[in-house]
Parts: C-alpha cells; structure tokens; sequence
C-alpha cells in the first residue's frame, strides 16, 4: 500500500464521480460517521457516493442513516473507512476484495490491503482523519455532517473517557458543535439510552463473569441463549463490553459472543500499560492498545482458556 498525505487523498477523492465506501461488519459509531460524513460530502460535489456494510446498521444510528437517500450505480473507486483488514469485510463485501483504491483509517494493526493508504494511529477516532479530507475537498461542514463526526469521536473515544481521547479529539468534537452538532442528544442516544431488552442481556451476562490471574482479568460472556430469553439482538450488546473493565482490579476485560456460525466474537477492553491488540493478534485479530477484538471457533470453554493464557502472558511480561 502507497502511503498518501490528507491532501492527497483529498485530490485522489475529487478524481471519481461514482464512490462507493465500505465499512467494517458490525459497525460501529466511528465506522458509521466517516462513511455518512464521507458520501455527504461526495454527494454536495455532485458525485454519486454510497455507503456499504455487510450487516444492518443498528437503529440508534438512525439520525445519521435516515438522511442519506439510497443511491444505485457501478462504482469506479472503492474506498475503505475504520477498516484494518479485509477479514473484516463480511460476507455482502466479499466482491469488493483487492479491489480498494483507498484506505482511510486509524488502526496500527492496518494490514495495509489497499493500493493507496492514510493511516493515522494517534487519531483517537477515524472520523478525525475523515474531517480533515473532507475539509481540504472544499466541502463545508453542515449539521448533518458534524453530527456523523461528533458520533465517530464519541463513541470511538468512550464519552472521552478513555485514553485514546487526545486534545486534538477534543478540538475537533467542539468544532463539530460550533458547526451544529447534536452533542448532547448523541451522547445521550449513545451512552444513556438502553432498551429494556439491552437491559436483560446486561442482567444475563453479569451473571457469567469470571476472575483470574488474582482478579486481573475478568471475562463476560453472552451467548446466543442470552439473547434469545432477553429478546436483545446483537447491537443491543454493543456496550457489554466495557463492563469487565469497569470492575475494580481489572487490567484486562475479555467478552466473549456466540456467533451463529459457532465461533465466538471476541472484544478485548485493557487499562494501563497492557496492549489488548497484541493480545488479539495471537489470534488474527487486531485493534488499539486500550481497546481490540478478534474471532476464535472452538468451544466455550476452549476459547476462554486460550484468551486468558494470553491475557496472563501479557500481564506477565510488564512485571
């Protein structure tokens, strides 16, 4: 992958008039802001852009999705958003494989797929790379557009709680308000707001945590049965994972989902100077040193095992 400068994805941008832009299964805040914030932008070019997924994007994002109209067409340029790697494609996307003209991302794990790249690990959200292009096209930045930005920024960063919330992130997050964000109502839908099924699974869930390694790593588990009693369906356990962290004592909080196709989702939350992505990448997964994820098939209780053995290494090598 070539490495670009914001200007020149900028200019690479402005060559296309067809987009499309892809983001990663199971999206989430920041993967949905850069996509919607991206087309817009396209669209106010007067470029045809389309945002893609391989799953449905969650209904809270509503306010975001609902005013993007649908548009049909053949893209000429294929663009990847919050994306590391294209095992995170998912089935719908499979087509679009080695065929990206640019990756637009935030993640050192980046495996570096696409012919043209900008890559920025010390952005606490992709999003804050995104707004910058965006600028630099020459398009305005509307409410519309700000909200997509703040909700990357927020949701990526935890409510600004976590460590990869840098002062940059905060500039950015208030210039987005100052352009119209909905920031309260954004944080309010994204960190406040749970439903009553969202609420059983939580209750389900809590019930299945374990300690080990003197308390240091805590695994919560939410299985397929789970879901079924709750009536919760897999976005409503979207913030299930920064509950192990949460626990007093705990460096590394491991959850742990049933897929339907019997591998197990795995997202890894850590605190002070243990890398959950070195963590995940011993099992092909990837992420940011506070915050990753990866994929195991095996049993339950084998696939617990192995991320608690490597958890306990990586605990152990900072002694």
């Amino acid at each position: 992958m070539k490495n670009v400068t914001l200007e020149e994805a900028a200019r690479l941008l402005l060559l296309y008039d067809r987009v499309a832009v892809l983001m990663h299964k199971s999206p989430d805040g920041d993967a949905i802001g850069c996509a919607y914030s991206l087309c817009t932008a396209l669209r106010r070019l007067g470029k045809k852009a389309q945002p893609y997924c391989s799953d449905p994007i969650p209904d809270k994002y509503a306010y975001i999705t609902e005013r993007l109209a649908p548009q049909t067409f053949e893209p000429k340029c294929i663009v990847t958003v919050d994306l590391a790697d294209q095992q995170l494609f998912g089935d719908k996307l499979e087509c679009f494989k080695n065929k990206v003209d640019l990756c637009i991302d935030h993640h050192g794990s980046n495996t570096g797929f696409a012919e043209y790249g900008i890559v920025d690990a010390s952005a606490g959200a992709c999003t804050q790379i995104l707004v910058r292009i965006i600028e630099l096209m020459g398009v305005d930045i509307d409410p519309y557009i700000a909200d997509a930005i703040f909700t990357g920024i927020t949701t990526d960063t935890g409510c600004f709680k976590y460590s990869n919330a840098t002062a940059a992130s905060f500039r950015i997050a208030a210039n987005m308000i100052e352009k119209g964000a909905q920031s309260a109502r954004i944080n309010r839908v994204m960190f406040d707001t749970k439903s009553r099924e969202r609420l059983e699974a939580e209750k389900l869930a809590l019930a299945s945590v374990r300690f080990y390694c003197n308390g240091k790593i805590a695994t919560i588990s939410v299985t397929k049965d789970m879901l079924e009693k709750s009536g919760a369906d897999e976005s409503d356990t979207e913030g299930i994972a920064s509950i192990p962290r949460q626990i007093e004592g705990v460096k590394v909080g491991i959850t742990i989902r049933e897929k339907e196709d019997g591998a197990y989702k795995i997202s890894l939350r850590t605190t002070d100077d243990i890398d959950a992505s070195k963590i995940c990448a011993v099992f092909g997964g990837g992420g940011h040193k506070a915050a990753a994820g990866c994929q195991i098939k095996g049993s339950a209780g084998e696939v617990e095992k192995k991320l608690v053995e490597a958890a306990s290494r990586e605990i152990e090598s900072k002694v």
